[in-house]
C-alpha cells in the first residue's frame, strides 16, 4: 500500500531519531565538564535527573525528544487512519507535511534559541495541522 501521507510520517521519524542523536552527543559530551561519571550513577537513576546538572542548552534536545515523544504519537496514528481509509492524498497530505515542517522547525527552535513566544506559535501551528487531520479522520471513518 502506498499513500502519499505516509511520507511526512516516515520523514518525522526519521528526525526523531537525528533529535535522539543530537541528545546523546550533547549530553555525553558535556558529562565530564559537569562531573558526571555513568559507572557510578545511582541505581535507577534518570534523565531527568540531569536537569540540575547540565547546562540548560544541553538538556534542551531532550526536552524535544520528548516533546516528538508525545503528541507526534497521534499524528502516527491519524497518518495511518487517513491512508488505510484511502484518504492520504490531496488536503491531508498537505497538511501531513505542514504538520512535519512545523514539528521540525520547532525541534530546531527548541534545541537552540528556545524563547517561548516563537515554540509556542509552531506548537500551535502544528497543532491546528493536527486538528484539522483528526476531523478528517473521523469523517473518513464514519
Amino acid at each position: 500500500m502506498s499513500s502519499p501521507i505516509l511520507a511526512p510520517a516516515a520523514v518525522l521519524i526519521a528526525w526523531s531519531m537525528i533529535m535522539w542523536g543530537w541528545l546523546l552527543v550533547t549530553r555525553i559530551g558535556s558529562f565530564k565538564a559537569a562531573g558526571v561519571d555513568l559507572k557510578t550513577a545511582k541505581k535507577g537513576a534518570r534523565g531527568s535527573d540531569l536537569e540540575a546538572v547540565l547546562p540548560p542548552e544541553v538538556m534542551w534536545k531532550a526536552h524535544n525528544y520528548n516533546h516528538l515523544m508525545e503528541q507526534p504519537t497521534l499524528f502516527y496514528a491519524v497518518v495511518i487512519i487517513l491512508a488505510l481509509a484511502g484518504y492520504g492524498e490531496g488536503l491531508n497530505a498537505q497538511l501531513a507535511w505542514g504538520y512535519t515542517v512545523l514539528r521540525i522547525a520547532h525541534s530546531l527552535w527548541q534545541a537552540t534559541i528556545n524563547t517561548v513566544p516563537v515554540r509556542f506559535l509552531l506548537f500551535l501551528l502544528s497543532s491546528l495541522c493536527l486538528i484539522a487531520l483528526s476531523l478528517h479522520a473521523v469523517m473518513a471513518t464514519l
